[in-house]
């Protein structure tokens, strides 16, 4: 992260906190592993917020079902894994450049009421929701995508220093967070927990004497 100078100021909580970055919590449902070739079937954000007492908290959660774009591939391994059905004729999907123009919006949006200048992807196992994002942002010459482009924060990574878990049920399991393995494979119902989990580990690191310093 080398585009902000270190001693970076925000007004904001949020802001101090990672220096100007604004963690928003993805995860994305997919039509297989390849992002450059494979469907996203379902995406949701949740946007956190950071009180006076530098506690963080979930404030928004905002859910899409996509449509896959034209030519995309959609393994059926993946269909059974999720349990999504891309053609059900009463799922409610939209255009993926339509949910990602919006989804960034509203991102931007909440950078800015929290004096934040970028926002940083936090992913169970970030490197795949990354690069599906990456990927859309591309496919539809998204020029104001406000996720850094390479940085993010991991929770698989975060949790297994915090909790030794690694697996998101059993990491959630470790930190007191219910944990509905039905439900599970949701992007809303994944990106939940593992927002919560995010804020479970910050929370518990500042108790513990962390952040803020002094």
């Amino acid at each position: 992260m080398h585009e902000h100078d270190e001693n970076s100021h925000s007004d904001s909580p949020l802001g101090n906190r990672f220096r100007g970055y604004l963690p928003v919590v993805v995860d994305i449902e997919t039509g297989g592993f390849n992002a450059k070739t494979d469907a996203i079937l379902e995406i949701s954000a949740v946007i956190v917020g950071m009180n006076q007492k530098s506690i963080m908290e979930i404030e928004q959660t905002h859910f899409h079902r996509v449509i896959p774009f034209e030519g995309a591939n959609i393994e059926e391994a993946a269909l059974k894994f999720t349990g999504i059905d891309p053609w059900h004729p009463l799922r409610i999907a939209r255009k993926e450049k339509d949910v990602f123009e919006d989804l960034f919006r509203v991102i931007r949006t909440a950078m800015k009421a929290n004096g934040c200048k970028r926002a940083i992807l936090v992913a169970h196992n970030a490197h795949f929701d990354h690069g599906f994002i990456n990927a859309a942002a591309a496919r539809h010459d998204l020029k104001r995508n406000p996720f850094h482009p390479f940085s993010s924060f991991d929770t698989a990574t975060l949790s297994g220093l915090a909790y030794g878990q690694t697996v998101l049920a059993r990491a959630c399991e470790a930190a007191g967070i219910a944990f509905d393995t039905k439900a599970a494979h949701s992007a809303k119902y994944d990106a939940e927990r593992t927002a919560e989990l995010f804020c479970n580990i910050v929370n518990r690191w500042q108790k513990l004497g962390g952040w803020p310093l002094g």
